[in-house]
């Protein structure tokens, strides 16, 4: 007796659901991109009149890709900065990713590559746009989207910038408030996102602690308490729990 076997039929990508992803990562990293173009502008700028060929803009902006960590490069760059003093001003200016990963949606992204990718890009506001409530149920592609938009924004506005370095002016009034301008944006979407009013009252009292004592270490100091109260609170939340 002959038999045949059923076999499943092949999977076919959906391309309606991909193009559905793409579009909900365009409207999301619309509130991010205003503001990662003129920043990268700059950087591009900046590049150049620290007498670096133009490309390196690109190249910091494409491969580097960690926000105010470029714009400290510049420098160290054109100074001979030791190498291993650049990797710990690495360290300390990107340890905060730690803390992201701990919340970040990764399961999500399916491969070995994506997840690599996804690591590489998580940045602030990519981290900002992707732990809310609703991107709880983004799918992979929607995230990896988002994050490839959001450096896409990044590399245009350096290399732009740097493209036009020879007609702009080395001093670019209201762009060095820029990036403290988008982290105020995004602090404020995660607290309607996540209302929490002992949050941001902790965070105003650990800066102004670190102002008034250490004020030429005010950031990394101010980071540091806060990490502690959060840790601290934390602690005492699961031990009213077990209570």
């Amino acid at each position: 007796m002959n038999s045949t076997t059923a076999t499943a039929p092949p999977v076919v990508p959906n391309a309606e659901s991909t193009r559905s992803d793409i579009r909900a990562a365009l409207v999301a990293s619309s509130s991010v991109g205003p503001a990662l173009v003129p920043l990268g502008l700059a950087l591009g700028v900046l590049v150049v009149h620290a007498h670096l060929a133009w490309w390196w803009a690109p190249v910091f902006a494409g491969f580097i890709y960690a926000g105010s960590l470029e714009f400290l490069l510049i420098g160290m760059v054109t100074a001979a900065t030791p190498l291993a003093q650049i990797a710990l001003t690495a360290f300390l200016v990107n340890f905060r990713h730690v803390f992201y990963a701990l919340s970040f949606p990764l399961h999500q992204v399916r491969g070995r590559s994506a997840k690599a990718y996804a690591t590489f890009a998580l940045t602030d506001e990519a981290y900002a746009l992707t732990t809310g409530p609703d991107a709880q149920r983004w799918s992979g592609k929607r995230i990896l989207a988002l994050q490839a938009l959001c450096q896409l924004y990044w590399v245009a506005g350096a290399t732009a910038g740097a493209a036009s370095a020879a007609v702009l002016p080395l001093r670019l009034d209201g762009l060095d408030f820029a990036l403290t301008a988008l982290f105020v944006v995004l602090a404020v979407d995660g607290y309607r996102a996540r209302p929490d009013v002992p949050v941001p009252v902790v965070a105003l009292i650990c800066a102004l602690v670190a102002r008034v004592l250490v004020p030429g270490q005010m950031l990394p100091v101010a980071l540091g308490l806060f990490t502690a109260a959060l840790l601290i609170r934390r602690a005492r939340g699961k031990e009213s729990a077990r209570v």
